[in-house]
């Protein structure tokens, strides 16, 4: 644990769950968009739906939609930078005790077909856990460069996609399987110390079975070292 783990993030106030990952939230989403977003239909659930606007949250995930950082002060007017952007959005609340207290789902739609829709959870101190991409289970946090490959669920895909990255000298963090039914639509979730570049992008997308190939920056600055004991 390092000093912001306990101080929580550099960012526009005023609560790290409900302004900092909610603009996180909103930058992830665009990012699995893979392309400038220019419409939004965005649920906020459970808390964010109840005390939401006090923290800015809309705003905030809006913001997060066009490619604003937590820290950045053009959160406070988020709503008229879209507006310069073209970037429409239309917000909904409900409840579900199923999901995350800090939760919102964001459905995206590009210039061209591109659209995506994810739910994403604010856990607190700035720190986000994205929850489902197009209706199908997934778990992880955005703190590491990230590769979301849409494929078919067949044998060999893994094996490819990781010979390919071993062959570029790219380290892999945690590798996450996700499927909706055996043998039909999966997602594989691949966390690396490093930023997988655009040609192994590239070859992913020529794998066999593979549809898409979506990619997140880390969010946040990794340690050197892991598992320190204390």
């Amino acid at each position: 644990m390092n000093i912001f783990d306990i101080i929580g993030p550099v960012m526009i106030g005023p609560s790290s769950s409900h302004t900092a990952g909610a603009a996180r939230a909103g930058k992830v989403a665009r990012q699995l968009l893979e392309s400038s977003p220019q419409k939004a239909e965005i649920t906020l659930y459970n808390s964010f739906a109840d005390t939401g606007a006090g923290h800015g949250t809309d705003r905030a995930i809006v913001g997060g939609l066009l490619g604003f950082e937590p820290d950045d002060h053009r959160l406070t007017n988020s709503f008229q930078y879209a507006a310069g952007q073209g970037l429409t959005y239309i917000f909904s609340k409900k409840t579900c005790a199923d999901i995350h207290p800090n939760a919102v789902q964001i459905r995206l739609f590009g210039m061209g077909r591109e659209k995506v829709t994810v739910l994403i959870a604010s856990v607190g101190g700035g720190n986000i856990r994205v929850k489902k991409i197009d209706g199908i289970p997934v778990h992880f946090s955005a703190e590491f460069d990230t590769t979301v490959v849409f494929n078919r669920d067949k044998p060999g895909v893994v094996a490819e996609l990781s010979s390919i990255l071993a062959e570029n000298k790219i380290n892999i963090a945690r590798m996450q399987l996700f499927r909706n039914q055996i043998l039909q639509n999966a997602i594989m979730v691949i966390e690396t110390d490093q930023a997988v570049p655009d040609t192994v992008g590239y070859r992913f997308k020529k794998a066999a079975y593979v549809t898409r190939v979506l990619q997140i920056k880390a969010m946040v600055e990794r340690k050197s070292k892991v598992g320190e004991s204390c």
